[in-house]
């Protein structure tokens, strides 16, 4: 017998939901085949079968959480060993609080749901539910099942009957409708573990750091000649097109190297300064924005930079990404200006200190002396950064770098 064990989900990552499993008890693996999706705060990770046999045991389900280390189920080495395994599911099972209740679900799991569920924490219902009914307030020995274990669905069917009539849940709401406001409908769901994730790092980020943002603007017409010139060739060479994100992290490495306080971090009274250039590109995906890392860009041409940019994209929006995608980086860059913003303040990817807000190209006039005056493609640029090692003038100095660069293509070649 094999167990199904969570594996390490890297640095930070001690717990996931399961999203789905792909087989059922009594299914044949081999080694090597996925089992089922595991979602945590950064990546979607499938986990594989270590030897082959028979699924005898699923210990737990789709949507709950499990720890690193975890037994989730388990693997016979044959056929004939599945039957025994399913029978001591029931009282082997993490969920089942007690041996009592255990053997009374496995005689009848349906008819004795209900006197079993004397408290909550005799309630057959999984982490997750558990944590639902604590945000909504509601008593899970009120919620009723018909599958014999309390689902999320359930917790939200509870949730209008509990104030008015406790006793009778099941009546107060016999179907999942939409919860109202004040008589209007409205539609309530989960976030997803990432999403909250996200969430939870950005108040992280503007409550533990003193984060302010400094603003510039870049005159695109260089960058554009050049592109206009060079696209064409660029491609034919190097098979991938000449984008701004390859200026762009050019610029900063640049920069960076010219005012290194900005490729630190702050670990408790101590300031670490990098020595390396991991430049996180911000990527809008499904489940929510993502940073995956261009490694040692100091280092990389400009065709290779957008290739890398390219494929951590493609991964990041077909849900690929592996944790050594993420972590690790010093510097991040973000372009709202992709979904058409002319100005923004972005929020810092702690633990670095810096980021870099790209924003819509847009023709404005512009006075290039003192008598004469032309429309020229600008793009407004912001840096925030964490003041408590960042000095002001350090941060304007740099955005004044950044611009600089991206404005004289190739002092890039010497500086980035």
């Amino acid at each position: 017998m094999a167990e199904i064990i969570v594996p390490e989900l890297g640095e930070s990552i001690s717990e996931g939901t399961i999203t789905k499993w792909f087989v059922k008890e009594g299914d044949s693996v081999n080694q090597g085949d996925v089992l089922l999706e595991l979602e945590t705060d950064k990546v979607n990770i499938e986990i594989s079968a270590d030897s082959s046999g028979v699924v005898s045991r699923i210990a737990k389900g789709d949507g709950e959480v499990v720890l690193v280390g975890e037994a989730i189920g388990s693997i016979g080495a044959s056929a004939g060993g599945a039957a025994p395994a399913q029978a001591a599911a029931p009282a082997a099972a993490p969920a089942q609080p007690t041996a009592p209740a255990a053997a009374a679900q496995a005689a009848a799991p349906a008819a004795v749901q209900a006197p079993v569920a004397a408290s909550a924490a005799s309630v057959n219902a999984s982490p997750a539910v558990r944590k639902l009914a604590r945000e909504q307030g509601i008593d899970l020995t009120q919620a009723q099942s018909q599958a014999g274990r309390i689902s999320s669905g359930d917790v939200l069917s509870s949730q209008g009957g509990q104030a008015s009539a406790p006793a009778a849940p099941a009546a107060a709401a016999p179907t999942a409708q939409p919860q109202a406001v004040s008589g209007k409908p409205v539609e309530r769901k989960r976030m997803s573990r990432r999403r909250a994730t996200i969430a939870n790092r950005l108040v992280e980020a503007q409550r533990t750091a003193a984060m302010l943002t400094t603003f510039n603007e870049v005159d695109m017409t260089a960058i554009l000649d050049l592109r206009k010139r060079r696209k064409q060739s660029f491609f034919e060479k190097n098979d991938v097109n000449l984008g701004f994100m390859s200026f762009f992290t050019k610029a900063v490495v640049g920069a960076l190297k010219a005012f290194p306080l900005l490729n630190a971090e702050i670990d408790g009274e101590d300031i670490v300064v990098k020595k390396f250039y991991d430049i996180g590109i911000a990527v809008s995906a499904k489940e929510g924005l993502v940073v995956p890392v261009v490694r040692e860009a100091d280092r990389l041409s400009f065709a290779e930079i957008e290739k890398s940019i390219g494929e951590l994209a493609s991964k990041a929006r077909s849900n690929t990404l592996a944790l050594s995608d993420l972590s690790g980086g010093s510097f991040t860059i973000t372009n709202g200006g992709v979904f058409g913003s002319l100005l923004s303040t972005p929020i810092l990817n702690t633990p670095q200190v810096g980021i870099l807000g790209m924003h819509k190209i847009q023709i404005r006039p512009v006075a290039i002396n003192d008598t004469e005056m032309a429309n020229r493609p600008m793009m407004y640029i912001a840096l925030s950064y964490d003041h408590r090692i960042v000095d002001g003038s350090e941060a304007v100095r740099f955005l004044v770098t950044v611009k600089n660069l991206l404005e004289d293509p190739e002092a890039l070649l010497l500086e980035g």
